[in-house]
């Protein structure tokens, strides 16, 4: 397998929780537009999270990627819904997610219960900000815990959201728009 293969999360680091936002309408477009709730990412990127899960384990706490991978075709769908590129990258430029080198991660215990961040993992405003410390210390800490591992692990945080996080290498990954189903079938062949 090679760097630059897709890989499915849960079946190469199964502790790491996968709730996929965009395969049901619970998300900020309150639509569903994923096939199936699987999360790809880049063999090498899914190397690092991995890593990032085991230094969470120590902690007693772990992941939860709520999206990886994500078809230029649907990022276009979130830019009609959402044109702000402090939120949503433009189609035309792309998205880290469209390379397979981001991820959309929260914390959660080791009961799979997410830590106060302080907003939804898809909320759309300054609260949602990594500069935003209008907070609780407990949520601060939270939210700085998370970015300080993912960070030490070569991730690079989005300033307008907690969650977001590219991989540092993103450039090495073109932008692709393979479905989510047709990764799957390519998966069980």
């Amino acid at each position: 397998m090679k760097d630059e293969d897709f890989i499915d999360i849960e079946k190469f680091c199964p502790s790491i929780r996968v709730d996929v936002l965009l395969s049901h309408d619970n998300n900020f477009i309150k639509k569903t537009v994923y096939p199936s709730a699987k999360c790809y990412l880049r063999r090498k990127v899914a190397v690092k999270l991995a890593q990032v899960q085991k230094d969470f384990e120590k902690l007693n706490l772990g992941l939860k990627i709520t999206d990886g991978y994500r078809p230029l075709s649907v990022q276009k769908i979130l830019w009609d819904f959402l044109p702000d590129d402090r939120y949503v990258a433009p189609p035309q430029i792309g998205s880290k997610h469209n390379r397979g080198a981001a991820v959309d991660v929260t914390l959660v215990d080791f009961e799979g219960n997410e830590l106060d961040m302080g907003s939804n993992i898809d909320e759309m405003g300054e609260i949602a900000h990594r500069d935003y410390d209008n907070l609780p210390a407990k949520i601060i800490a939270n939210r700085t815990l998370l970015e300080d591992v993912m960070v030490n692990s070569g991730f690079i945080p989005l300033p307008t959201e907690w969650w977001h996080f590219d991989d540092a290498d993103w450039e090495n990954y073109p932008l692709e728009d393979i479905c989510i189903g047709e990764l799957e079938k390519s998966e069980s062949k």
